[in-house]
This record gives C-alpha cells, sequence and structure tokens, in this order.
C-alpha cells in the first residue's frame, strides 16, 4: 500500500489529542462505574468503536493507495517561434500604454497557454536575432520577454524576411527523431511596416515546408506619434513621423501561407482567438511510456469509518451523572 499523503506532525497531534481526551474520560467514567457496582463493558466497547472509526477517517486523509495499473503517458506537443518586432515603430501609444509594452503582456499570457509546447523567441527590426531557442522553460522565455525594448536591435527600418528566414531553418534544424513534429508555427508580431523585398520569397518556403504562420498586427489606422529621448521621431523634413498600422502587408503575408491574421488594437485584441487557432492545430506524439500507478482508495475506508460512527450514534449508553 501507497499513501498519498506522509504520515506527519498534524496526524500525530490530532490521534494524540483524541486519545488523551478520550482515556481521561474513560477513566472517570469507569471510577464512577465502579463506585456505582455498574457494569463499564458498555462503555470500554463505545471507546473501541469509536477508536476504530477516528483511524479509519484518519487513514482516508493520509490517501492509502493500492492495486497497481499499468497507463500509457503520450507527449504531445507544438514547436513554435515568436518574431517580435522591435523597430521604433512600437513605442507609439496609439494602443496603450504602447504597442510594445501591450504585446509583452500579451506573449505572457500565450506563453502560458502553451506551456507544455516548445517556445522559441526572435527579436527583429531591420534585422533579426535569436533571442531563446526552443525551450521549454517558461520562466526563462518569460524573463526574455521582461527584457525586450527597441534598443536591442538596429533600427533602419522593418523587414520581415530575416526573422522568418531564421525561424524556417531552426525548426528544420530541430526536425529529429526524439523531437520531429509535424505542428511547427511561427508567430509574427508587428505593427505592420515591412520595407524587405525578400518576405514573399521567404513566406513561400515555409509553405512549402509545412509550417504555420500566423500574424498578429499592433496598432490603429489612426497611429500616433513615436516617442523618443529627444521628444518624437521626426522625417527629413523635420515634421513629426506618425506611425500607423499596416494591416495589409500582414494580411497578405498570412494569406500566402494559409495562415491567419489577427489584430491588437484600442477596441480589439485578438490574442485568445490566436490561442483558439492554435489549438486547433494537433500537435504530434513525442514520446510514449508505460508507467507503474495506483489508484487512491480512500473512500473505502472513509464508507467504514461512516458506518461505524452512524451505528456509535444509534446505539446510545445510558450514564449516571453525580
Amino acid at each position: 500500500m501507497k499513501w498519498v499523503y506522509p504520515f506527519g506532525t498534524f496526524e500525530l497531534t490530532i490521534i494524540g489529542l483524541f486519545s488523551l481526551c478520550y482515556l481521561l474520560f474513560l477513566v472517570r467514567v469507569i471510577r464512577t462505574t465502579s463506585k456505582l457496582g455498574l457494569p463499564s463493558r458498555r462503555v470500554i466497547i463505545k471507546f473501541i468503536l469509536r477508536a476504530l472509526y477516528f483511524g479509519l477517517i484518519v487513514t482516508a486523509l493520509l490517501g492509502p493507495s493500492f492495486g497497481e495499473t499499468s497507463r500509457e503517458i503520450k507527449t504531445v506537443g507544438k514547436d513554435i517561434f515568436i518574431c517580435i518586432d522591435l523597430s521604433q515603430s512600437m513605442n507609439a501609444t496609439d494602443v496603450q500604454p504602447s504597442r510594445l509594452a501591450k504585446v509583452k503582456f500579451e506573449l505572457k499570457n500565450i506563453v502560458e497557454a502553451f506551456n507544455s509546447d516548445r517556445i522559441g523567441l526572435i527579436m527583429f527590426s531591420s534585422e533579426a536575432y535569436l533571442q531563446c531557442p526552443l525551450t521549454y522553460d517558461n520562466n526563462a522565455l518569460n524573463l526574455f520577454i521582461q527584457t525586450l525594448n527597441t534598443e536591442m536591435v538596429p533600427n533602419y527600418g522593418t523587414d520581415f524576411g530575416p526573422p522568418l528566414e531564421i525561424a524556417m531553418e531552426k525548426l528544420a534544424s530541430e526536425d529529429t527523431i526524439l523531437t520531429r513534429s509535424k505542428t511547427k508555427i511561427v508567430i509574427l508580431l508587428s505593427d505592420g511596416e515591412d520595407f524587405g523585398d525578400d518576405t514573399d520569397n521567404v513566406a513561400e518556403d515555409l509553405e512549402n515546408e509545412g509550417i504555420s504562420l500566423f500574424t498578429l498586427g499592433v496598432g490603429t489606422q489612426k497611429g500616433s506619434k513615436i516617442p523618443i529621448r529627444s521628444g518624437f521621431k521626426k522625417d527629413r523634413k523635420g515634421k513629426e513621423v506618425i506611425s500607423r498600422l499596416n494591416s495589409s502587408s500582414l494580411k497578405d503575408l498570412a494569406d500566402n501561407t494559409n495562415g491567419e491574421y489577427f489584430e491588437i488594437n484600442e477596441s480589439r485584441n485578438d490574442t485568445q482567438r490566436l490561442i483558439n487557432a492554435i489549438n486547433r492545430l494537433e500537435g504530434e506524439l513525442r514520446e510514449a511510456k508505460k508507467v507503474d500507478a495506483t489508484q487512491n482508495r480512500y473512500f473505502y475506508f472513509l464508507g467504514a469509518g461512516l458506518i461505524l460512527m452512524i451505528i456509535d450514534l444509534l446505539f446510545s449508553v445510558r450514564l449516571i451523572r453525580l
């Protein structure tokens, strides 16, 4: 027999208090009945009965487990790369508190939703860098997400091609016998301003490799100024730049790869829809193994204890009080 919970100080304390209090009560009753010349046998039977159901209830609380069975445990998962835009336009505040801050918050929800899957992180602007390889370590991944800012990458425009190419290469290199997964996913988060020339070619390669691409646009059509250290970003003519969400480029990218487009703006948040869409994709079996397991049989002991308790309540012993 195995136990779900260990026999510890709490159980010992309860048993000790019960035994001490009841023994003191029993000694008092036996002394009283002896002085009066009354039989004390029934009182002793009551004590034995109550000790039995008290012991059965304590045993049930410990979770007795027996009856070994063999169960097959299957590990099914997905490989997900998140590509996040760190261009200066992500500092725009048309989505409060800023586009990047909102994305970082929602990324933690995405990581939590897929905590049994491997997730990697790629940051990009005009260039792309692998921030975190595919990992099951959600704590490390959340730490990387927390540190993201627009000063971590060169800011000379935005190019979707490099992050998608890195994600495709890493997903292909991870395709081994032990980690093979037919469900490979790339999530691209950006405000949609793509100035790259090779994005369409990379998107076609993604589709050929069977990699699902989801795009998430962040921002509004109205747009907002881009805060920088000296005030707001300006163009060559000295006018303040207004950054607006360019959803068409993200929609086209999703359509060209048979993916889906989602959006976060001042009145819309499609993060949960994105999570649901990924959940609908069937993960592939990574590993299957058999383990020996026992079942918690506490209800047998609890049931027996309750029956004895009912018997105790139905049959009372009359005591003479002096």
